[in-house]
């Protein structure tokens, strides 16, 4: 079988290399350079904390399986390694009800004591948290780019600056990977960017030890609102700096830095890590996450266009689910039997509920 692939950031990379273990022929293309889009302006989580029972988080916990199976043979094709950091989540909150509320998920209950072995610069009015063993975080485009080089290294072929119009004659499926711009291609599914910054500190030691984040963070990522949403992030690097945000808003392709934003960020990360008030910002950055809006990826055939498929509409969680989502497509496109029931990602539930290109 000849599977096209468009789009080469993490998500169309996952997929190249999932199919080319399968043995298909596999070539990916995309309109820019190596993870030009979104992969190369995202944090690298890769979290099964942020995800309420059901098909996301089995996702999240196939993906968590997959990137520990993959990480040797990926670590081969990029010197440095993809920097898998096993580092666990942390969520924390200043609240009785908070803390509630985090009773009721899959974390470790951590008190006000034992949040403060986890991290002991935290702020001193934070009463608590969970604790998620499982959360890891990766370098998305040394991730990415050890798994295009491991698709290429069994046959697959690589076409950058090379733009997709319609789909190829000479493919017997065309894989949709196109992240926030997803909607050019097939039906026209909700798919939408919504924006996102980061600001990123002068290197420094290791201060933060794990993913830290406040239970707000939970809201922001369930919510539909078109809004400048923003709830406080932290994590370090293996380079030294500090990652700060998130941030989340629907804008368009609005690229304009929003000062709000940024100075929203820098004031929620010095409340929660107070050292971080004289510690300086080097720069921000920022993505379009693909917005999907039922909150649930996209990924299976398209329902009217013969020969198409999707893996997008992942918003902020596609680099943790990147290897997931690969390994359900290659799975269907084979015949395989799917780890787990690819009915809940399938585009036709849009046209069963809203009619949408129907």
């Amino acid at each position: 079988m000849r599977v096209t692939v468009i789009g080469a950031g993490i998500v169309g990379a996952a997929c190249a290399y999932a199919c080319a273990q399968r043995g298909l022929h596999v070539t990916v293309v995309d309109r820019g350079g190596l993870v030009a889009g979104t992969t190369g302006s995202g944090e690298g989580n890769i979290l099964v904390s942020d995800k309420e029972p059901g098909p996301e988080l089995d996702l999240a916990l196939r993906s968590n399986t997959l990137w520990r199976e993959w990480e040797a043979d990926l670590d081969r094709h990029i010197d440095g390694g993809i920097q898998l950091e096993r580092k666990g989540g942390l969520i924390v909150t200043r609240t009785s009800r908070g803390m509630r509320a985090l009773a009721e998920t899959a974390g470790e209950l951590v008190d006000e004591r034992a949040v403060r072995d986890l991290e002991p610069l935290l702020a001193a009015d934070i009463l608590g948290g969970a604790f998620f063993r499982q959360d890891m975080q990766v370098q998305p485009a040394r991730a990415a780019a050890a798994m295009l080089a491991g698709a290429r290294e069994l046959g697959a072929t690589l076409r950058l600056r090379t733009e997709v119009r319609d789909l190829p004659a000479d493919a017997d499926a065309v894989i949709n990977a196109t992240g926030a711009w997803a909607a050019q291609f097939g039906i026209a599914l909700p798919v939408e960017p919504r924006r996102g910054f980061i600001l990123v500190t002068e290197p420094l030691p290791v201060l933060i030890r794990h993913k830290v984040y406040s239970a707000e963070y939970l809201e922001n990522v369930a919510s539909g609102d078109a809004g400048l949403q923003t709830s406080t992030v932290v994590e370090g690097t293996p380079g030294g700096p500090v990652l700060i945000g998130a941030t989340r808003e629907r804008v368009g392709f609005d690229s304009t830095p929003s000062r709000e934003a940024l100075r929203k960020l820098a004031a929620g990360a010095a409340a929660l890590f107070p050292f971080l008030a004289d510690v300086r910002i080097m720069r921000s950055y920022h993505g379009f996450r693909p917005y999907s809006a039922d909150h649930l990826p996209i990924i299976g055939p398209d329902p009217a266009t013969d020969r198409l498929w999707h893996a997008h509409g992942h918003e902020g969680a596609g680099i943790g689910l990147a290897p997931a989502t690969g390994d359900l497509i290659a799975d269907l496109l084979t015949g395989a039997t799917p780890a787990l029931d690819p009915a809940p990602f399938s585009p036709a539930r849009f046209v069963v509920a809203n009619g949408v290109g129907a």
